[in-house]
């Protein structure tokens, strides 16, 4: 098969030379004997036109050759292919013309020559042009009978990539789309039509043009739109009712293996509607940080914990040790690791549970990490509400685990990954994340110059397990209703991608017991993204799809924070990652009593207890009641005296200690 298409090919270049041969020669012949040169009707002199005529081709075809003009496949001829055709019969007519001055005195005249060669070339053109006409018609036969089945599409965007597009689904005639039109802000090409398409007027004027018009996708097909632009675009497409697409960077799209504009759309995800550009990190610290060192990452599975593994693994460590408690996610991490970096083959995996001190202590001893990410932890807070012993021991015991033998076998640097709601916690989850926290600062102090300890605190994550992204998604795509906790609840997110890098960063940055935060822009409003999402995928809130409120969930809280005592950061050599000074410190004295008591409420089971005890441990835990009741002014206000009242009792109850 492979042999019958390569001869094909060949045929078809050679069919394609014969041709251009067959349509000079008759085109000079047939101006020789209409012209004064054929001498009459009788006694012509065919000798000087078949000589010229030869050498002519000769230096033609020679040059056609030589541009690899017949290599070209004309049905899919573009303005490539036509320059390279004119470059080459232009060069051999000037080598013919070299020729026959010096080397051939019978010499055709100018006028006749002149006649010959441009004829030639339109003939040779418009059989090219009529070749490809044939060729898409037949290609288009098939597809007529399925015309109604195409949707419209606009393209917000007559630039290089728009054009692309709109070429591309022009040429092929099994894409799913038809260009109705352009939209752009550039005034010298509204009205103007581009390969027959009209650009319609400015983007503002969307919403009334489609309205009008078979539309059913809008796809934004300018790649480097500043930020700004892109969100106020993004408004006037939630008002219409139709999909909206997002061509990327074509280089981007590239590196995913996407090598078609058409194939290169996708859908708007919510990154795309963040208030603020992605975070971008510095690099050059995190070579010398992970590169020939052993890592160990705790869950390693799980969303964050997977991303630090691909991020860790491109900087080629020693060792890149996968832990985890459910195989099947960290199996397909090592696979997809070593073909994605076949150079880094140390990649191990470690079945456990950091809630085992025993077989974490067998997974240290045989690996000895230098660096430990501990990502493992349960995160989800209505869960974490009715069973909170189960928080404890995997949050706070296992964290506790771990760092004992982090420091036991010499680990240079331990990494807590920690969450916004950690800060005045609400819930239990927030509570264990901020005793972690706390025992982060306890074991700095105490093991200083053996193991440095850092948190890093960050919010939601889009796309991680138990995101409400990935519920509004389904939920529009089986028509409703979306579901939201409350009208006024307020989150923080980030990429999985910028949350693994200021882990790494954090990381590389620490030199003593730190919580590093990242800027995250300005809280969205999920009741306000539940609408855009709906919008954005093409149907109307509260007519096609329902958006219900269903009260808030155990434990949740209105309005996430990232800053215990946001009068009290400090900036770092990166502007969007700062540090939180910490105003109470915390030793291990206070910590062990705290787990010792924390340990007799879960040998007694007794879950109000440890509740309880929580709250005596975390001064700024509570009910969520109590927080939620008040607006983001008034809370503020009242954070500040909570927070004096929360610095005496923890004072208090610290002076309470044995000695």
């Amino acid at each position: 098969m492979l042999m019958t298409r390569y001869r094909l090919s060949e045929y078809r270049k050679l069919i394609v030379l014969l041709m251009d041969i067959l349509i000079m020669g008759m085109v000079s012949v047939t101006l020789f004997l209409l012209s004064p040169l054929g001498n009459g009707t009788g006694g012509r002199d065919l000798e000087p036109l078949f000589i010229n005529l030869g050498i002519w081709l000769s230096c033609i075809i020679i040059f056609q050759v030589m541009f690899r003009t017949y290599d070209s496949l004309w049905r899919y001829a573009e303005s490539r292919e036509y320059i390279l055709l004119l470059m080459g019969f232009f060069c051999g007519t000037g080598l013919f013309l070299l020729m026959t001055t010096f080397l051939f005195p019978r010499r055709l005249a100018g006028l006749y020559m002149v006649a010959v060669m441009g004829s030639s070339l339109m003939a040779m053109l418009f059989v090219r042009f009529l070749y490809r006409a044939y060729r898409r018609e037949k290609s288009a036969g098939g597809a007529k009978a399925q015309e109604d089945q195409r949707r419209y599409l606009a393209i917000i965007g007559a630039g290089s990539a728009g054009v692309a597009l709109m070429e591309e689904i022009e040429r092929k005639y099994d894409n799913p789309y038809r260009v109705w039109g352009f939209f752009d802000d550039d005034l010298a090409k509204i009205g103007h039509r581009i390969r027959g398409v009209e650009v319609k007027g400015p983007i503002s004027s969307l919403p009334e043009l489609v309205k009008k018009s078979p539309v059913y996708d809008v796809v934004l097909a300018i790649p480097s739109l500043p930020l700004e632009r892109r969100q106020e675009i993004f408004s006037i497409c939630s008002k219409l009712q139709c999909r909206l697409k997002i061509l990327p960077d074509m280089l981007v799209a590239m590196d995913r293996g996407e090598f078609s504009y058409s194939g290169a759309m996708r859908d708007m995800r919510i990154e795309d509607l963040l208030s603020r550009t992605s975070v971008q990190f510095d690099c050059t610290e995190l070579e010398p940080f992970l590169h020939g060192k052993t890592i160990l990452v705790t869950g390693a599975g799980g969303s964050i914990g997977s991303e630090l593994c691909r991020q860790v693994a491109a900087y080629q460590p020693r060792r890149l040790v996968l832990l985890d408690a459910f195989e099947n996610q960290v199996y397909e991490l090592r696979e997809e690791l070593k073909h994605l970096f076949p150079a880094n083959q140390d990649i191990f995996i470690e079945i456990a549970s950091v809630r085992d001190p025993r077989r974490l202590e067998n997974v240290l001893a045989e690996h000895r990490p230098h660096i430990i990410f501990h990502a493992a932890a349960h995160k989800h807070v209505p869960l974490m509400e009715a069973v909170p012993d189960e928080a404890i021991k995997n949050n706070i015991f296992g964290t506790y685990n771990l760092m004992n033998l982090a420091v036991k076998y010499g680990c240079a640097k331990f990494v807590q990954i920690s969450t916004d709601k950690a800060v005045n916690p609400t819930n239990v989850m927030g509570a264990t994340k901020r005793f972690c926290e706390m025992m982060v600062q306890a074991m700095a102090a105490r093991y200083q110059g053996v193991t440095e300890f850092v948190a890093v605190r960050f919010g939601n994550v889009l796309g991680s397990s138990g995101s409400v992204i990935p519920l509004f998604k389904a939920q529009i795509e089986h028509g409703g209703p979306v579901t939201v906790t409350d009208r006024r609840i307020t989150r923080y997110f980030m990429t999985i991608p910028e949350a693994a890098s200021l882990v790494l960063q954090a990381g590389a940055m620490a030199r003593r017991s730190e919580v590093f935060v990242l800027d995250m822009g300005q809280p969205v409003n999920i009741w306000e993204l539940a609408e855009k999402m709906i919008a954005l995928s093409g149907f109307r809130p509260y007519v096609d799809i329902e958006i219900k409120e269903v009260g808030l969930r155990p434990g949740e809280k209105l309005y996430e924070e990232l800053l215990i005592n946001k009068e009290r950061h400090f900036a770092t050599a990166h502007e969007r990652i700062f540090v939180e000074a910490q105003a109470q410190r915390y030793d291990l004295k206070f910590i062990d009593a705290a787990l010792d008591r924390l340990s007799q409420a879960l040998n007694n089971n007794d879950q109000r207890q440890m509740v309880a005890l929580l709250k005596e441990f975390v001064p700024a835990f509570h009910a969520p009641e109590e927080v939620n009741e008040s607006g983001p002014e008034e809370l503020a206000d009242r954070k500040v005296e909570r927070y004096l009242r929360d610095q005496a009792r923890a004072a208090e109850a610290q002076a309470h200690q044995p000695a």
